[in-house]
């Protein structure tokens, strides 16, 4: 079963940081209220599986993902996939390709996070995530 293991958000654009947080709410059409990251419609939420950080060394939130999904490959989600998370509803609108802001952290790491940087969504029903619900594909 796949869960919620982190919830982040950028404080500023191009901050270079992320924000922990226990909850947050996913607001339809905005992102993860507070996140400064999201553009809206296609690029709200950003989720990244920790099987995939842990395989390259990097710590959940380096790399200012949303939502830290474990157990469960979220690459394999297909574009226009219902995701469920808490309360809120999400859908799969691209791949999130990696940039050079991941050679920021480590020299290489662009290219190791190739085919595994995470999948973007939108938000469909605005709702709270908490740290340990499930991750449901509808």
């Amino acid at each position: 079963m796949a869960t919620i293991s982190g919830i982040w958000t950028s404080p500023a654009r191009k901050s270079g940081r992320s924000v922990e947080h226990e909850r947050r709410r996913a607001i339809a059409g905005e992102g993860l209220e507070g996140c400064a990251h999201a553009n809206p419609p296609r690029r709200e939420v950003l989720f990244v599986s920790r099987e995939h950080l842990d395989s390259v060394d990097v710590e959940p939130g380096a790399i200012r993902e949303n939502l830290t999904v474990e157990g469960a490959d979220v690459q394999q989600w297909p574009i226009g996939q219902r995701v469920r998370a808490g309360e809120a509803v999400f859908e799969i609108t691209m791949v999130c390709d990696p940039c050079h802001r991941m050679d920021e952290l480590r020299d290489g790491l662009r290219a190791e996070r190739d085919g595994k940087r995470g999948m973007l969504a939108r938000i469909v029903e605005s709702g709270e995530i908490t740290v340990g619900d499930t991750v449901e594909l509808l």
